[in-house]
């Protein structure tokens, strides 16, 4: 295989609809979902592209922390690497941004790591799907509608918006500051809206062990399937609790980094499920190997995002597609994204999202995500 002998970062502002919790608006008033763009460039000419999907306040990387990283640090260190050999992209990438309690700045990592598989399928002219070995299984998953809302009200209309959009499964947001009472009245709504939907509650790390003791049993009452990161991720103690408790399946999601973790957590018995996304855990190899860890342990999964676009978006599907994830997946970008970069319909306007057949991801972009890029990095500069 070519070496890689170019790399490109950029940054592009997704224009947002809607409203959700991790995204406010700025100065101008404006609501965006920023990115950070990286193109990979090899000896042969052949492109691969990677982004970031930074959320500083769901985790603590920034659009600049991201930028500065990929390409003062990184960059550099990719330079005559081969993009097919995943585990020394890796490899270089933790001796360049060690690692400390983890994975360190796994959102930026997650750039890299995509641009290498899409450029690596591009240079043999295969699918992401052939590559990861599965070109036989699902060729479209089932998305699931996000309710974000601080009053009743407001969220009957986004359920109606979502079931007019198609959309049969519904995960809701739960926790501070909406108190205990209100989830439970949210939770009942949405189960009583779609009673036969996959009903998914997600706390994002913000519930007391005390408060979630006294609210799971009454949310398994309702009817909810499941509850995703009742606690911070490092209370060990009051997730073994939740665990054996019983009253719901937990799932863990912030926290779940890197294989490391994912082991240990499995062997504190902390979770029931574990949500899969490929911001979170540095991209598409480390996704991978949490997924085998949780299949060998008994560990159903879930497959979620930070509200991906385009290529991050297209990433997942592959990841979930891999993984053989039958439940509906929270890949909320299509809902609060109003504009793509994918030039070949990718986002879906139903709750199936296809998974990409085309050559590395399955993208083509159109000229203006180009026109974001500056060179960090070239061989002979």
């Amino acid at each position: 295989m070519h070496s890689i002998v170019r790399i490109e970062v950029g940054r592009f502002d997704y224009p947002f609809q809607g409203e959700f919790k991790f995204f406010e608006p700025g100065p101008n008033g404006r609501v965006v979902r920023p990115s950070v763009l990286l193109r990979l460039t090899d000896a042969a000419g052949n492109q691969g592209w990677g982004q970031a999907v930074p959320v500083p306040n769901w985790s603590y990387e920034t659009v600049e922390t991201v930028t500065t990283t990929l390409a003062n640090y990184l960059a550099p260190r990719l330079l005559g690497a081969n993009p097919a050999d995943i585990a020394d992209i890796h490899g270089r990438m933790n001796r360049t941004i060690c690692p400390g309690l983890t994975t360190g700045q796994p959102l930026c990592q997650a750039a890299v790591d995509l641009a290498c598989y899409d450029l690596a399928g591009r240079q043999r002219g295969v699918s992401m799907q052939n590559l990861l070995g599965t070109e036989d299984g699902p060729t479209e998953l089932t998305l699931s509608w996000t309710i974000n809302a601080p009053t009743l009200a407001q969220a009957e209309a986004q359920l109606q918006t979502g079931h007019e959009r198609g959309y049969r499964h519904f995960n809701f947001k739960i926790g501070p500051p909406q108190a205990p009472d209100y989830d439970l009245a949210l939770a009942r709504l949405v189960r009583d809206f779609a009673p036969d939907g996959f009903c998914w509650a997600d706390a994002n790390t913000g519930y007391d062990l005390s408060t979630a003791l006294q609210t799971l049993p009454r949310l398994s009452d309702i009817g909810v399937d499941v509850l995703e990161s009742p606690l911070p991720p490092m209370s060990v103690a009051g997730y073994q609790t939740l665990h054996q408790q019983g009253a719901l399946p937990i799932v863990m999601d912030e926290g779940v980094i890197s294989p490391l973790e994912a082991e240990s957590f499995m062997d504190l018995g902390m979770m029931d499920g574990l949500t899969l996304k490929v911001g979170r855990t540095a991209g598409i190899w480390q996704g991978m190997q949490i997924a085998k860890l949780a299949r060998e342990r008994g560990i159903f999964l879930l497959g979620s995002g930070l509200c991906d676009p385009d290529l991050s978006l297209a990433a997942s599907a592959h990841l979930f597609a891999w993984a053989g994830i039958d439940k509906p997946c929270a890949l909320n970008g299509p809902q609060y994204l109003a504009e793509s970069l994918a030039g070949d319909g990718f986002f879906p306007h139903t709750d199936r999202i296809q998974v990409p057949t085309g050559p590395g991801l399955g993208l083509t972009l159109y000229p203006r995500a180009e026109e974001t890029l500056r060179v960090v990095a070239e061989v002979g500069a």
